[in-house]
């Protein structure tokens, strides 16, 4: 049975201006306004609630991400509540918020095993203090922190880090031109849109699940970063990038991967950008399609 977890951060983000707050710690809210979790609950899944954060603080400084204490205590109550779901036999769907909640899914997971990772995004969000000089929001560098190459204050909390081994971990949706692609590759595998869309969206879908799935793993969760949509469909983004898929390619290969997943969350919807409310009930259609069927295979 899915839980649906609300983990509203803006934690991870840059402000979009001066002075100003990111829009996506309103994402749950609004995707609950556009029926999503009606959907869900329609079908059996659970409101198992929200972990709120504390407040947004545009306070980075050299050495020290924004509002890193924030995120790693939400980090840590995140990943109490997603233990507690897991081990209560629920599938956790977190509706976020940024993907700095990344941090906190992986600190849970870690409680309770070995698990691997399918990053799907439309940036690799591998920026880290060995390739930039400009570290400072997690939301952009949570994969990098994921399998340990970060500061270590957030890539390994309560020294449980790397989170994720880098063999354990898959990327999937950026675009060729990505800046960190090539060293992403040296890592772990990826694969970029145009070539899932080479390879064919299920079949290259199917390849990744099976690299994934292992005897040595627990299980898999699957991030989704709604970026890797071509902003054409979706542009209530943090950083919308062109090139990405479309919403029946994006729910092609959710079908595929959801059914064998532990959990998954969803990330980086900014409802500041969708005044109407118009691209919220887009992603729940999107959303609801794509990941009906987590965790049934398992």
């Amino acid at each position: 049975m899915i839980a649906l977890l609300s983990a509203p951060s803006n934690l991870g983000l840059r402000p979009p201006e001066p002075g100003a707050t990111p829009g996506a710690a309103k994402a749950p809210e609004a995707l609950r306004e556009a029926g999503l979790f009606t959907r869900f609950i329609d079908e059996g899944a659970i409101d198992d609630g929200v972990v709120l954060p504390r407040r947004y603080r545009d306070d980075a400084e050299p050495g020290r991400l924004r509002n890193q204490d924030a995120i790693i205590e939400h980090s840590r109550r995140l990943a109490d509540r997603i233990c507690e779901v897991i081990s209560g036999e629920h599938r956790p769907l977190v509706i976020g918020g940024d993907c700095s909640i990344l941090t906190g899914v992986g600190l849970g997971l870690k409680r309770l095993g070995r698990f691997g990772l399918l990053h799907v995004d439309g940036h690799t969000d591998f920026r880290h203090p060995g390739n930039s000089a400009e570290c400072a929001s997690l939301a952009g560098e949570d994969l990098a922190a994921a399998i340990g190459l970060h500061w270590p204050e957030v890539a390994d909390v309560d020294s449980l880090g790397p989170l994720f081994l880098p063999q354990d971990a898959t990327h999937l949706g950026c675009r060729e031109d990505d800046e960190h692609l090539a060293e992403v590759r040296s890592h772990m595998r990826a694969t970029t849109v145009d070539e899932l869309r080479g390879e064919g969206i299920t079949a290259a879908a199917t390849r990744i699940r099976d690299g994934v799935v292992s005897a040595e793993l627990d299980g898999y969760w699957l991030h989704i970063d709604v970026d890797v949509l071509d902003p054409t469909h979706l542009p209530a983004v943090d950083s919308p990038a062109p090139g990405g898929l479309a919403p029946e390619e994006l729910v092609e290969l959710l079908r595929v991967l959801a059914p064998s997943a532990c959990g998954a969350d969803v990330t980086v919807f900014d409802p500041d950008l969708d005044p109407s409310g118009r691209y919220a009930c887009r992603l729940a259609e999107i959303v609801h399609a794509g990941l009906a069927d987590l965790g049934t295979r398992i």
